[in-house]
């Protein structure tokens, strides 16, 4: 069975965001870049789904040269091979990426690997697009499952559960297939320190993409409004009691 996860570089979680002075882009001199959740659980599926029956499993992204190191953290989990659609650091719309990874999916499978399973997390961690693992399925002919928190394979054919408000949705679908996966799915593992130092010597392939015209075209960010926050001390002791409920009563909780 081959695997191939798609992951996105983005902005540590919670890290405070400041835009370029053109309003074009986050300038990135102080942050830190991860993967999202979703895709960490991808990226550990993949190595635990090939670890039970065989194959191989693949890591790409699309991005700019620096979006290497999170390549090198998958294959520091256990991941086989890496490959980086280098985009030059140029924003890419899910029209765009999809087509720049269905080419290079396409092109991995001219060269002699088949995917028989695409993973991808089920929304970007940064602009929230739940895009790109659909168009990519879409484009290759193949069938999506999507929110996926559980996945198991028998054969050609996957099982793939998602939560409801019901209970569970179960779905049977034929390989090769694509699924969209939540965090939840596993407990991502961390690197070794061997797994890290292999990595480092490990060849990254790189695939330049032609960006394709069209798509949304962006006009500029901009940062919410943060919130006031702050707190009130009311008093000490039981006499505050009677302030507390007036203030219960104030914003309408009693």
């Amino acid at each position: 069975m081959n695997i191939l996860v798609c992951v996105k570089r983005v902005p540590d979680t919670g890290a405070k965001m400041i835009l370029t002075a053109d309003n074009q882009a986050v300038d990135s001199k102080n942050l830190g870049f991860t993967v999202s959740p979703h895709e960490e659980c991808a990226e550990e599926e993949a190595v635990r789904q090939v670890e039970e029956h065989g194959g191989s499993s693949w890591i790409l992204t699309l991005g700019p040269e620096e979006a290497g190191e999170q390549l090198q953290e998958g294959l520091a989990l256990g991941m086989d091979e890496a490959v980086l659609l280098n985009n030059n650091g140029e924003e890419w719309d899910p029209r765009s990426t999809s087509l720049a990874i269905t080419e290079a999916v396409q092109k991995i499978a001219e060269e002699g690997t088949s995917f028989d399973v695409l993973l991808f997390g089920n929304e970007a961690a940064d602009s929230g697009d739940f895009q790109v693992g659909v168009r990519v399925a879409n484009a290759l002919d193949l069938p999506v499952v999507t929110g996926v928190k559980d996945l198991s394979f028998t054969g050609d054919t996957a099982v793939a559960k998602r939560e409801s408000s019901d209970g569970w949705e179960v779905y049977q679908v034929p390989l090769p297939a694509v699924f969209t996966v939540k965090e939840g799915i596993n407990i991502p593992r961390y690197p070794s320190l061997r797994g890290r130092m292999q990595a480092r010597r490990q060849e990254i392939k790189r695939i330049t993409p032609k960006k394709q015209p069209g798509g949304l075209k962006k006009i500029r960010l901009r940062i919410p409004e943060e919130e006031d926050g702050g707190a009130e001390v009311l008093g000490e002791g039981p006499e505050v009691s009677s302030k507390v409920v007036d203030l219960f009563q104030d914003i309408g909780v009693v």
